[in-house]
């Protein structure tokens, strides 16, 4: 490919870069943009009420004309879950993977856009051209079969984007991280590397997902009772390591979960694992059999509220109940924010009498991100011109360049970037040349982005001071008040133990409408609900050191 005079390569992050999640990045050749990924993040604790996370396709929707096409790296919702969102009003043609594009096709169904999108399966090792680029998949490990890196070949050189990657030499389904295709791209030359940041602070190399499987079955060797192993419905590898377990013990497979029981489908159809139809049991079936014949697979790992596994500990399950003698295993990592919610749940099903096994105490899960031996080794195999770590907070974003630089790739070719930067490229330089208007927009059930800050914030105060209604009702002319005041409150104090104080606050509002009348001043119902708003907020400050979000409504009749 040769370089045309005025052409320009720029690289825009819209999400990923100094945050886990949101994954999804901007290649611009002239007048051809290519998308990498489109995934959401979930809500952190601040977001009260927010279903998910997608970045702000303001970018995009304001050069539309220009947008090739999508292609994604690899199945998980940090890298698919906002297509439907993205597809609403940009319906770009999407290329991924065969296991990929049978989860997105999966969620477009869901969402009614199946039917007017165009996806194309792509092939590790095929090169095929989106607008102005040409691609080519590369083969790399991660915790979902299909996971891709990509080369891309541009006029200023080769862009090498890793995806979400480990590099597993035993994976389950022997497809293995394709260092020769990385090596050819890094004898030829590649002018920058993109690659996952996520575990740059784990020394050493990640285990090998067979020594789970290894783990497991020691595990299951001593188990007399039924089995329960909770895990990501994503992790068809794992999940093909406990059903070959089940057959080899003689047990047969309840699956439960939403999740779990679309992915072992879809995986079924692609001949992505090995489970035949006779290995699996319904629940009808389950009480039938001898505990020690039973084992079940489901998703709640994480303590999700109305998960299988969550309603299980808590004896909220209508059809399935823990009993002494279970042996239930957590094999998963769990993730930061989620831990009180687990241990809970640990210590319910302990309550119930099931022994439980989770990473703390036995190594039944390892991760799909390459740790620092392997960081290096991408490095080293492909020597890049540029480096720029992607995939990670902003802490792994600088551990990650230092590791680079570590390397022998000079400092000054080491970018941080973040979401919303311009990156511009050429063959012998890199910088960023401005930003972009970027964010996070927040899915509320069927509302997307009509929850913006200051909604967050009167959830957060609610959250944390509860709810003051007074209502009142006067006459139009005279102000006289002709109903209450009548004062409602949630989550602030409770009516029954501490009446006196709201009954007090009732005589603050008597107060006022007494100063009204005694002076010589006017004030029309949005006047009385401010004055109301400030005695009410001074009042419950002084009496009691709290600041309830408080809402007086006046009606004059």
């Amino acid at each position: 490919m040769k370089n045309t005079n005025g052409s320009s390569l720029k690289f825009i992050p819209l999400g990923g870069l100094g945050e886990i999640g949101l994954n999804m990045m901007v290649l611009e050749l002239d007048q051809d943009i290519l998308l990498i990924d489109a995934g959401l993040m979930f809500p952190e604790d601040d977001m009260f009420g927010v279903d998910i996370v997608i970045p702000d396709f303001s970018y995009l929707q304001k050069n539309r004309d220009r947008v090739r096409g999508l292609i994604v790296t690899h199945g998980h919702e940090d890298h698919i879950g906002a297509i439907p969102f993205l597809l609403r009003d940009l319906n770009t043609p999407i290329h991924a993977t065969p296991l990929t594009a049978a989860l997105i096709r999966e969620k477009l169904r869901e969402h009614g856009l199946l039917e007017r999108s165009l996806i194309h399966e792509r092939r590790p090792r095929e090169v095929f051209s989106i607008g102005a680029f040409e691609i080519e998949l590369i083969q790399v490990c991660h915790s979902i079969p299909d996971c891709v890196g990509l080369a891309v070949r541009t006029p200023f050189g080769v862009l090498i984007h890793s995806g979400d990657f480990k590099i597993d030499h035993t994976p389950v389904d022997d497809k293995r991280f394709d260092m020769a295709r990385f090596g050819a791209y890094g004898e030829e030359g590649v002018l920058a590397l993109l690659s996952d940041s996520t575990n740059v602070e784990r020394v050493g190399y990640t285990l090998s997902e067979k020594d789970v499987g290894a783990t497991l079955h020691e595990i299951f060797k001593g188990c007399s009772g039924r089995i329960i192993v909770a895990v990501f419905a994503s992790n068809l590898h794992r999940i093909q390591q406990v059903i070959h377990l089940a057959r080899e013990f003689g047990r047969k497979v309840l699956l439960n979960g939403k999740s779990m029981l679309t992915n072992v489908r879809l995986a079924r159809e692609l001949n992505y694992l090995d489970f035949p139809a006779g290995q699996e049991i319904s629940l009808p079936e389950l009480s039938r059999m001898a505990d020690s014949k039973v084992l079940m697979l489901t998703t709640g790992s994480q303590g999700e509220p109305m998960s299988a596994l969550s309603r299980m500990a808590f004896n909220d399950h209508k059809k399935l109940k823990v009993k002494p003698g279970d042996t239930i295993i957590l094999s998963s990592k769990f993730i930061p924010g989620n831990e009180r919610t687990i241990q809970k749940i640990i210590n319910h099903l302990y309550r119930q009498g099931a022994e439980v096994i989770y990473e703390q105490v036995r190594d039944i899960h390892v991760s799909g991100h390459a740790y620092r031996e392997e960081l290096k080794t991408l490095i080293n195999v492909v020597r890049p011109r540029f480096f720029i770590p992607i995939h990670g907070e902003f802490r792994h974003l600088v551990k990650h360049r230092q590791l680079a630089t570590v390397m022998g790739i000079a400092p000054e070719n080491c970018l941080l970037v973040e979401n919303g930067d311009i990156l511009s490229l050429t063959a012998n330089e890199a910088f960023i040349e401005g930003q972009i208007e970027t964010g996070r927009v927040f899915v509320d059930g069927k509302g997307v982005g009509d929850i913006g800050g200051l909604v967050l914030r009167d959830r957060r105060h609610l959250s944390e001071d509860g709810l003051v209604i007074a209502f009142v009702v006067i006459d139009q002319d005279t102000k006289e008040i002709l109903s209450g005041p009548d004062i409602l409150s949630r989550g602030f104090i409770h009516e029954g133990t501490k009446a006196e104080i709201l009954d007090t606050a009732k005589c603050v509002i008597l107060e006022i409408f007494d100063r009204l009348h005694q002076g010589d001043f006017d004030m029309d119902c949005v006047d009385l609900q401010n004055e109301i708003k400030r005695e009410l907020r001074r009042f419950f400050s002084r009496i009691l050191d709290r600041r309830p979000v408080i809402h007086p409504i006046v009606v004059d009749v």
